[in-house]
């Protein structure tokens, strides 16, 4: 017996309470060294409990909290996402964390915390519920970046991301008081019908708010200009909770910027499309090649994954209903690969130490040949070579973007995704082409690692097989966004 205004939320209200529980139990455990492995197994099992209970309870839109939240197609396949990737990331993190001593309950506690976070983003339908969901989430990041207290990397790492997040934070809500101030609402549903009025003309008040907005919503996902924070961080921050930044957090972010900005800014698209248009083209041209010259795979990454969040945003500049299933699709493909890259980097030691060069990758595929094998998977599914689930992911966007009439956006993309093969595919020249470089360690107690790393190599590979049923998803999630 659910009261109906909340029972949208069940799923987040589970999450958020099992979190304090894991907490609770964290604490009675004393904190010590290795607790954080019981804590994060019932994690993951809260995780899937919580994807679990979204399929279950969720139907058509739905609004929970008087019209502060909303579910929908959109929000299910996104949260699908978020979660996904929360929970491989436990998984990826246990082995590193034991090894690292750095085992502590906190780290699951502080991802399921920023679950919660990015889930009421994603169902975010106020202003002031996207902003309490994005600085829950946003909170627990700046912690997770610092994790490691003894290295100076990673305290480094979580000060940058902390000062220049609660800049981007404060620009956001300063955007958000515009808004209000002008729209005279701060609920989507009412500004779409204010804004939204035939002959109404958006005052230059909103159009200001407008552009605030979407410089602390660009910042979360690492969209150009307002990236400088990513290479640093995810050089800094442990490897796992890099992995985390560069999957959860971006799709959140990015569900966020699509639900804003096709909701009740939607009929202000040519007032906002340019901005986007620009922000789209910077960070492909930007992501390709600033890369070229990186030595480190982690910095490299972080430039992989502000060209991908170009990529996303066409489907937003286009804002069709097939630019927003290309996009869905596409981030979708984009956690396995990211993911699948990172568990290769985790595997990354010797003596016991990590090593991040990307020279270091020299002749892998003759010392440990299947780890070579996958990473060469993830390359060149990141440039988008087919058949592999990148190539598909790219091709709707392109074609969502070339229906749309956005032909040049469309070519520049394409042109910025051959600069952008160059860089992956120098990776895979240097394991099979270049003199092996000192082998690494074998690998041990990194099972967990291995196994979410194969699994990513087989939907890489295999997703083809499968396109038309996750295209099919994501049309309905896409459809919901517009109705």
């Amino acid at each position: 017996m659910i009261p109906p205004d909340i029972a949208p939320a069940v799923p987040e209200i589970f999450l958020a309470a099992t979190s304090l529980l894991l907490l609770l139990l964290g604490v009675s455990q004393r904190g010590g060294e290795g607790s954080g492995r019981v804590v994060g197994w019932l994690g993951v099992v809260a995780l899937v409990i919580t994807l679990f209970l979204m399929r279950t309870t969720t139907g058509p839109r739905a609004e929970a909290f008087g019209g502060l939240f909303v579910t929908d197609g959109f929000a299910v396949f996104m949260k699908a996402i978020i979660l996904a990737g929360s929970a491989f990331t436990i998984l990826i993190s246990a082995e590193y964390n034991q090894k690292r001593r750095v085992d502590r309950f906190e780290f699951p506690v502080l991802i399921l915390f920023a679950t919660v976070g990015m889930m009421a983003m994603v169902s975010a339908n106020n202003l002031i519920s996207l902003y309490v969901g994005l600085e829950l989430q946003s909170l627990a990041l700046y912690v997770l970046a610092a994790f490691r207290r003894d290295n100076q990397k990673s305290s480094e790492a979580g000060l940058k991301y902390f000062v220049l997040g609660a800049l981007s934070s404060g620009m956001l809500l300063y955007g958000a008081s515009l808004i209000y101030g002008w729209g005279g609402s701060t609920s989507f549903d009412q500004l779409a019908i204010v804004l939204g009025k035939p002959g109404a003309a958006a005052s230059v008040g909103v159009i200001i708010g407008i552009v605030f907005l979407s410089v602390g919503l660009a910042f979360k996902c690492s969209a150009v200009p307002f990236h400088m924070w990513t290479p640093d961080v995810y050089e800094g921050a442990p490897t796992p909770v890099t992995a985390f930044f560069a999957v959860a957090p971006k799709t959140a972010a990015l569900a966020l910027f699509f639900r804003t900005f096709l909701g009740p800014f939607g009929h202000l698209a040519p007032e906002w499309s340019q901005v986007i248009w620009a922000m789209s083209l910077l960070s492909m041209a930007l992501g390709a090649y600033a890369a070229i010259s990186q030595t480190n795979v982690k910095r490299l990454m972080a430039y992989s994954s502000i060209s991908h969040v170009g990529y996303a945003l066409i489907g937003l500049v286009a804002a069709t209903p097939a630019g927003v299933q290309g996009v869905l699709v596409y981030m979708a493909i984009y956690l396995f690969m990211t993911l699948g890259a990172f568990c290769v980097i985790l595997t990354m030691e010797r003596a016991g130490q990590p090593v991040e060069t990307i020279a270091d990758l020299a002749g892998l595929s003759r010392t440990k040949p299947l780890t070579a094998l996958a990473l060469a998977i993830f390359m060149f599914s990141l440039a988008g070579v087919p058949p592999l689930a990148g190539f598909l992911g790219k091709i709707m966007v392109f074609m969502a973007a070339i229906n749309a009439h956005l032909y040049v956006l469309a070519t520049l993309g394409v042109l910025t995704s051959v600069v952008g093969c160059y860089y992956y595919i120098r990776v895979v020249k240097l394991m099979y082409f270049d003199e092996p470089a000192p082998a690494f360690d074998g690998g041990e107690g990194y099972g967990q690692v291995r196994a979410v790393m194969a699994v990513s190599a087989l939907v890489v590979v295999l997703l083809i097989l499968g396109i038309g049923f996750v295209a099919q998803q994501a049309s309905a999630a896409a459809q919901s966004l517009f109705s």
